[in-house]
């Protein structure tokens, strides 16, 4: 987070112990028009101070605060909420560390720990839940561990059916806690309860709007790029980096020159659309490179996940040098800064919880742009949206007047079709036989009016052949699984729950136009436990 956002937003600051549900808690205050950020649970206490937190929320998370090891607040941290007067809520694992760490008693659970929704009972009397009428919610519940002794000063008011207390609070040191997770949506006034505490009781200004960011995001842009350098930017034809092109080149004009690079991993007829959109409704000064002879030699024979998108990133890499050094023959000077459509989910997604097990090198997929550029690369990034989730950013893009059409578009990978064939991309005309099936797929979403419902869809080439009848005839064809997703960030997904009528429809012109495929699957795997892409 930069430092121009903390003075310039009252910061609601959460610290993350491992929860599922870390990010949504992040979202949730976003949501309310507050600035929040998201640190790793053993962030210093001199990082803390660093954005001079309003409000302070310790988040939940699958450790035990009686094992030897677990994770904590750093030394100092209540001191210093109680010199500045920040007030700190802990949701789950974090109210159970408070009360550990204060002076109380936790134990597992006698019952065995209390999972899923389940009613509480609140207490007639307490600053958390005085905005409510009913005295019995139902709210959303996963602990093993219970509090069974409170730190002196705090009080129960609420418990669960069980007997468990569910929600403490000590007003006079402004500290309270749930055991539930009041950011879900399965609590019943979960999100009221939030804003209650934000507004009510730590008294968070409402003060992050787009509008506002934006004027912040070309200031900053302004003063970061002096008056003669240059910018490049590598447009792959996705909201984000598109616009954070068009924010750039608002500010900068034609000091900004950007290259959209068609690597032969793009979708059906991709390279005309977008550059369609880029010359005849957005008019920034692209330059398309067809790449895609050097990129498909590099990956042939290629099949690990990983091994692919390495590959992918340093082909894109090259591409972005040569780009420079012709440039620098042109102006007479080397573009000094890069573009890039960072979004804070990356950011957040680099930085592991402590607790997990996990470290920067345990990679899930590289090729994201946080940490995934190399050293010598020579480019200052300019990054205006690595504080933005995707929503924000189309928000943002709406204040350009970026095409709504273009705004609403599913998220497309970095490394493209690669992610979405399983095993080497350069094998049996699979990239081909993917674009048609996709084209099929999406556009027949388009066609039952289901596209804007849909945060993702797309068709995977799977690395297996089934027999089939085809024309009165055995077949053995390719399979093709079919994936769609809900979500508001993509950092956690459902699967779409489609008609019997549609997959049976979309099935059936697949399998009738690819003459190459037999057999179609739809993936019903939400994230977690599975991930968006395939690979």
């Amino acid at each position: 987070m930069s430092v121009a956002s903390a003075h310039s937003h009252a910061v609601v600051l959460i610290l993350d112990y491992g929860s599922q549900y870390t990010q949504l808690i992040t979202r949730r205050v976003r949501e309310l028009s507050m600035f929040s950020v998201l640190f790793p649970g053993d962030a210093s206490l001199d990082r803390i101070k660093g954005v001079n937190p309003r409000v302070v929320i310790l988040s939940g998370g699958p450790n035990s605060v009686h094992v030897e090891g677990s994770p904590r607040v750093p030394d100092g941290f209540f001191e210093y909420c109680a010199e500045k007067n920040v007030p700190v809520l802990g949701i789950c694992y974090g109210m159970q560390m408070i009360t550990h760490l204060l002076g109380g008693e936790v134990k597992p659970a006698v019952h065995g720990g209390e999972y899923g929704r389940m009613p509480m009972d609140i207490a007639p009397s307490s600053q958390l839940f005085d905005f409510l009428s009913s005295s019995t919610v139902n709210v959303w519940m996963s602990h093993g561990d219970e509090a069974v002794k409170l730190p002196a000063g705090f009080t129960a008011v609420a418990k669960s059916h069980q007997g468990a207390i569910v929600a403490i609070e000590n007003p006079e040191r402004r500290i309270y806690g749930f055991q539930f997770h009041p950011e879900v949506m399965h609590t019943e006034h979960g999100m009221e309860m939030i804003k209650h505490f934000l507004i009510g009781i730590a008294a968070v200004p409402a003060d992050w709007n787009m509008g506002q960011v934006l004027e912040e995001q070309m200031a900053k842009i302004k003063a970061q790029v002096g008056p003669d350098d240059h910018v490049i930017c590598a447009l792959s034809g996705g909201v984000d980096s598109t616009v954070a092109a068009t924010l750039v080149h608002k500010v900068l004009g034609d000091r900004l020159h950007c290259v959209f690079v068609d690597n032969g991993l793009l979708r059906y007829n991709e390279q005309q659309r977008v550059m369609d959109t880029f010359k005849n409704h957005l008019h920034l000064p692209v330059l398309c490179v067809d790449h895609s002879k050097v990129m498909l030699d590099r990956l042939r024979g290629v099949s690990d996940p990983e091994a692919k998108r390495k590959a992918i990133g340093a082909e894109f890499i090259e591409v972005f040098k040569n780009y420079a050094t012709e440039l620098e023959k042109t102006l007479g000077r080397k573009p000094k800064y890069l573009v890039q459509g960072t979004l804070y989910p990356d950011v957040i997604e680099s930085c592991p919880p402590p607790g997990s097990g996990q470290k920067h090198s345990h990679t899930i997929k590289s090729h994201h742009n946080v940490g995934g550029l190399p050293k010598d690369l020579q480019f200052e990034l300019v990054e205006p949206f690595r504080e933005l989730f995707k929503d924000e950013v189309r928000a943002i893009g709406r204040l350009l007047g970026v095409p709504e059409q273009f705004i609403k578009r599913h998220p497309f990978p970095g490394p493209g079709l690669a992610v979405r064939v399983i095993g080497d991309v350069t094998e049996d005309g699979k990239l081909d036989t993917l674009r048609e099936v996709d084209e099929i797929f999406v556009n027949t979403i388009r066609e039952y009016g289901l596209y804007d419902e849909i945060w993702q869809a797309f068709a995977v080439f799977l690395p297996i052949k089934s027999v089939g009848v085809q024309g009165d005839q055995r077949s053995h064809a390719h399979v093709v699984a079919l994936r769609a997703v809900t979500s508001g960030d993509g950092m956690t997904a459902d699967w779409y729950s489609f008609t019997p009528a549609f997959l049976r429809d979309v099935s059936n012109r697949i399998c009738n136009k690819v003459r190459s495929v037999n057999r179609v699957v739809y993936d019903i795997t939400s994230k977690p436990p599975g991930t968006i892409e395939w690979e």
